[in-house]
């Protein structure tokens, strides 16, 4: 049993419309973060309280784009003025970025009540002001801690949005909290977060966001055929290792899901039998972020009540290392009869998926997307700034692309040529699991993924090479990002994948 038990979620900060700050409203709030286009004049400050002030941070700023300023107020409280100065042509990854430059800027200040404005009145001020909310929502967000008792720090409990009426707040609140809950899980330590509490946390979470949920333990696998999962799962201490299966329908909707989510769940990787450098280990309780990532997606398409069917395939597992692990050059068989030959048992991620992507493509779904921390190759390559996509549909690369450039969580889309496939040819086995050299390890752990999504189905794997990253990413400013939430809802509910495949059929 673990030592300490799983916190439970923190609450999202109130999120309120106001039509107009005046500065009797400023006095009651800790800090204003307003967001200026580079090109606007000081007439957009004129509404804001103590506009004069708000002129001179403008003096200070212009002209470098993408310039946070900051400055206090002339009220009892000292209220805090952030301004930032969103650059000409501002991508949305750029605009995230500044919004949370902005809100570390206002964070020493432990605000408890902010209020956001953009005063543009052009399409690029919803986009800044939905930004700062989105950054806002983060950046209350706790990532659990496990310190001795001690004075708590103020928290975010409250966020205006400035005529913020033009907003979808809907999606931007689910998208945050689908990120916020990737963040936590992936943040919590190896013995908190193990197989037996995360499968109480998935039955949970299931009522919660009323999902249909079941657990197929190793019993179960092994009726299924799930041999790569099995390998993996079979050097832990304790038989407590499974694939979760969760499904969201819409009202009056039956049959196959629209979109099939898996998600690597390695709860902790010692690497195995090739037993990792301390270095390579130290942080690989985070090596479960694509499952939250599919978790999460899923609540949020149920919290948006999504007109779409989706399920999420979760493999929840350690790769430990002992007596009974698995070793190179075993040959195990997969859930669809693929038969593997294991060459590095640091290669567990895509033996789990294997079986997973087996599992959910029997239910035949017009769309599969899994998400892992699968390669370092893909971190080498990227570094952690991007993610790595593939996919089997070559027609589908441009708007995938689309869906990062939109979402902010941006994303490169390699290639998954048939000839890699000569680099993982087996002479006792369908498939070697990897090379023996990592050289594009990336690709031929996408190429290997494919096996076992059932032919016709389009499918599409998220390399989550961005999932961590020194400093947070873009508007995420912990080490932990939540990567991938985002993206997935943009491109399942905005970009609409799905319809873009129906027309291309």
């Amino acid at each position: 049993m673990s030592a300490l038990s799983l916190p439970p979620l923190p609450r999202s900060p109130g999120v309120a419309h106001r039509g107009h700050l005046s500065e009797r409203a400023a006095a009651d709030l800790d800090a204003i973060l307003a967001i200026l286009p580079e090109e606007a004049d000081d007439a957009l400050l004129a509404h804001l309280p103590h506009a004069e002030r708000w002129r001179k941070l403008r003096a200070l700023a212009i002209p470098a784009g993408g310039a946070v300023r900051s400055t206090t107020l002339a009220n009892a409280r000292e209220t805090r003025a952030v301004l930032g100065v969103l650059p000409r042509d501002a991508s949305a990854f750029e605009t995230l970025a500044l919004a949370g430059r902005m809100l570390r800027e206002a964070h020493s200040r432990e605000p408890e009540r902010v209020a956001l404005v953009a005063p543009a009145r052009n399409g690029a001020a919803a986009g800044a002001l939905g930004a700062l909310l989105s950054a806002a929502l983060a950046d209350a967000f706790e990532l659990p801690a496990f310190r001795k008792p001690s004075p708590r720090p103020r928290r975010l409990r409250r966020i205006e949005l400035v005529d913020g009426t033009r907003l979808d707040l809907p999606y931007i609140e689910a998208a945050a909290s689908g990120n916020n809950v990737a963040r936590f899980l992936t943040a919590l330590p190896p013995n908190v977060l193990d197989a037996r509490s995360y499968r109480r946390f998935i039955a949970a979470f299931a009522r919660r966001h009323r999902l249909a949920a079941r657990w197929l333990g190793e019993p179960a696998l092994e009726r299924l055929g799930a041999g790569a999962f099995l390998a993996v799962s079979r050097g832990n201490a304790e038989r407590t290792a499974g694939i979760a299966h969760l499904a969201y329908r819409p009202r009056r909707r039956r049959g196959p899901p629209d979109v099939a989510l898996v998600g690597k769940g390695i709860l902790f990787d010692t690497g195995g039998t090739n037993l990792k450098p301390h270095r390579a280990m130290l942080d690989m309780h985070t090596d479960m972020a694509g499952s939250a990532v599919a978790l999460a997606t899923l609540a949020a398409l149920s919290r948006l009540r999504a007109p779409l069917a989706a399920d999420a395939w979760v493999a929840v597992t350690e790769n430990s290392i002992g007596p009974r692990a698995y070793r190179p050059q075993e040959v195990v068989r997969a859930a669809n009869g693929t038969t593997i030959q294991v060459i590095h048992t640091d290669a567990e991620g895509r033996m789990v998926l294997a079986d997973a992507l087996a599992l959910a493509g029997r239910t035949r779904p017009r769309l599969m997307i899994d998400f892992g921390t699968l390669t370092g190759t893909c971190v080498y390559a990227l570094t952690e700034r991007m993610s790595g996509v593939f996919t089997n549909e070559p027609r589908l690369a441009e708007t995938l692309a689309a869906a990062g450039r939109a979402s902010g969580e941006r994303v490169w889309n390699f290639p998954l040529d048939a000839d890699y496939d000569s680099d993982l040819e087996s002479k006792v086995a369908d498939v070697l699991q990897c090379a023996t050299e990592a050289k594009g390890d990336h690709i031929l752990a996408a190429r290997f993924l494919s096996r076992f999504v059932p032919a016709g189905v389009p499918w599409v794997h998220m390399d989550l090479s961005s999932a961590v990253r020194p400093g947070g990413l873009g508007d995420i400013r912990t080490d932990v990002t939540g990567f991938g939430v985002r993206y997935a809802l943009e491109l399942l509910l905005r970009t609409r994948v799905l319809d873009t495949l129906e027309a291309r059929q």
